[in-house]
């Protein structure tokens, strides 16, 4: 994913068509002096719906569409002819798309499955022709009902990328080197910190032709959940991954506390991330020696499985994919 075309977050406004008016129509035949009533009914407004679809990775196709307004029905016609429902308007958004109400935060729904469709804003009723309120006592009605408006209203599009397993860590922990080494994905990598501003996501491959979804999330740093660096910006893509593989070079200063920290700012953020399961591995491990890795093990937390990992060198990357294979299928 590019930079300029990851984009995770869209507020447009929407506007479901309004239904047709109901027809005030009276039968004229010839030889016929006295025909009944037969207005058709109005057609339904259109509705705005989404669509999740596979293909799709971000919401660049709606950053710039700011109004997305369907079409009204038609109103209904003599002869008991209904009007023709308005066009819906159908929007593709990826997998992990979340809609919420732009004034109070509702959670409106959640797209997770290809080809699933939600009627985000209903189109109106069509109004009833006046064929509908005929009567013994009232065989000739004069009235018909008008169609029922539209609705306008503000949606917050925001997604979460669908991943098995979302890589936590600080900037220069290695994580995009890690995903570029285990998949086909192509992250941008550099020395300096921040170096990636997307997420990215890659296909692991495993044996016999398995697979799962890495996600490398830009770097946290202390104080992220006050808005410090890039903030909690991209924190949401954890949300959806169902294990938190946590990153931590091998030259940082206290293994330990730096773990802490990554996880305090996920509890800052979001208390249930921590109801994850949780993988710690210690990346550019080839600077050192087995030695100094026995002493280290000693500052990790007992809690998690822990690993001595290197990307550049492969050191131990497959049992690093058992690990996470065993989580993702573990009860």
């Amino acid at each position: 994913m590019a930079d300029s075309n990851f984009i995770d977050y869209v507020k447009f406004c929407s506007r479901s068509g309004a239904g047709g008016a109901g027809s005030l129509h009276f039968r004229r035949e010839k030889h016929v002096p006295k025909g009944g009533p037969d207005g058709g009914d109005g057609g339904r407004g259109g509705h705005i719906i989404l669509r999740g679809s596979s293909q799709l990775w971000t919401l660049l196709h709606l950053k710039y569409k700011k109004h997305v307004i369907a079409e009204s029905g038609k109103s209904g016609e003599g002869g008991r002819r209904t009007g023709a429902d308005g066009k819906d308007v159908i929007l593709e958004v990826p997998l992990g798309t979340v809609a919420k109400d732009a004034e109070t935060g509702e959670v409106r729904c959640e797209i997770t499955q290809d080809g699933q469709e939600v009627i985000l804003t209903k189109g109106g009723r069509g109004g009833l022709g006046n064929d509908h309120f005929k009567s013994a006592t009232n065989q000739a009605p004069h009235f018909s009902q008008p169609g029922e408006s539209g609705i306008e209203e503000w949606i917050i599009l925001e997604l979460k990328l669908l991943a098995d397993v979302g890589l936590v860590g600080f900037p220069n922990a290695g994580k995009s080197t890690l995903l570029a080494s285990i998949s086909a994905a192509r992250p941008e990598i550099g020395d300096y910190p921040f170096t990636t501003l997307v997420p990215n996501l890659g296909v692991v491959g495993y044996r016999d032709d398995k697979s799962f979804v890495m996600a490398d999330i830009p770097g946290i740093i202390e104080g992220a959940a006050e808005g410090k660096g890039l903030g909690t910006r991209f924190l949401r893509h954890i949300e959806r991954n169902s294990i938190l593989l946590f990153l931590i070079p091998a030259d940082a200063p206290d293994l330990k506390k730096q773990y802490q920290i990554l996880v305090g700012e996920l509890e800052k953020y979001n208390p249930e991330l921590l109801d994850k399961k949780r993988i710690l591995a210690v990346s550019k491990s080839d600077m050192l020696d087995q030695e100094l890795m026995e002493e280290m093990k000693a500052e990790l937390p007992t809690d998690i499985p822990g690993i001595f990992i290197s990307s550049v060198s492969q050191f131990n990357l497959e049992k690093l994919k058992d690990l996470i294979w065993q989580a993702i299928h573990a009860d």
